[in-house]
């Protein structure tokens, strides 16, 4: 009776975490540009709206290829990086997390910018009008009144960051034990021709992948009290 296959499950922690930084960075800083396209007018709007759009459009590799440019050894942020930490950016983990940020921001930025500009602005206006400021009302109307909106780009792009091949495979590589996220373990699994091993760990990606498409969808959904008032 053949033995089970020893896994290396370091592949899928690394992709955990790199998910979960990824989504963190992009909850942070896309959250606040969503909120600037949906709450502001300025001149270049359209262009930074299309500039935000365009990963969504160019291949990974032309991503992946960018990255290399803007965080090589040779560029004053690589150079930046590496004084301060010691070691290049490029071929490590948090080149990984990098990449998933480029890969996931665009598609949470627009669906958030959708979100915000769907919140009644009468609450905000009366939030304003008994003294509030901007950041309060944020904080206080906008934001709990958007949270289920919010909550379900945050799953998608929690999943979008955990399935994230093309730019992660040029900028962080595929170093096992180091760099190797739970995509790229695939590919490796199967161009080994180890066809067991790239079996369970796709059986993985999937099931997880579901559960956050599963998360993302119940939390879009409209709660009892929403739809009854509708």
């Amino acid at each position: 009776m053949p033995s089970a296959p020893s896994i290396d499950w370091f592949p899928l922690w690394l992709s955990l975490r790199v998910a979960a930084l990824a989504t963190l960075f992009v909850l942070t800083i896309g959250t606040a540009i969503a909120y600037l396209l949906s709450h502001k007018t300025f001149r270049g709007k359209e262009a930074a709206d299309s500039l935000i759009t365009l990963p969504l459009v160019l291949p990974p590799t032309v991503l992946g290829y960018y990255l290399l440019v803007l965080l090589g050894r040779s560029s004053g942020l690589g150079h930046i990086y590496e004084s301060l930490f010691g070691q290049p950016l490029v071929f490590t983990w948090q080149a990984a997390v990098v990449a998933a940020v480029l890969h996931s921001a665009p598609i949470y930025i627009k669906g958030a910018r959708t979100v915000l500009e769907g919140v009644d602005y009468r609450f905000e206006w009366v939030a304003h009008s008994l003294g509030a400021s901007e950041w309060r009302t944020f904080r206080r109307v906008t934001l709990p009144l958007a949270w289920r909106g919010l909550s379900s780009l945050a799953s998608l792009c929690f999943a979008r960051s955990l399935g994230d091949f093309g730019i992660t495979m040029m900028v962080a590589g595929n170093i096992p034990g180091r760099t190797q996220t739970l995509s790229v373990a695939i590919f490796d699994a199967v161009e080994s021709g180890n066809g067991q091993m790239a079996r369970i760990l796709v059986i993985v990606m999937s099931v997880t992948a579901l559960v956050l498409l599963w998360a993302a969808a119940r939390l879009s959904r409209p709660t009892a009290r929403a739809s009854h008032e509708g």
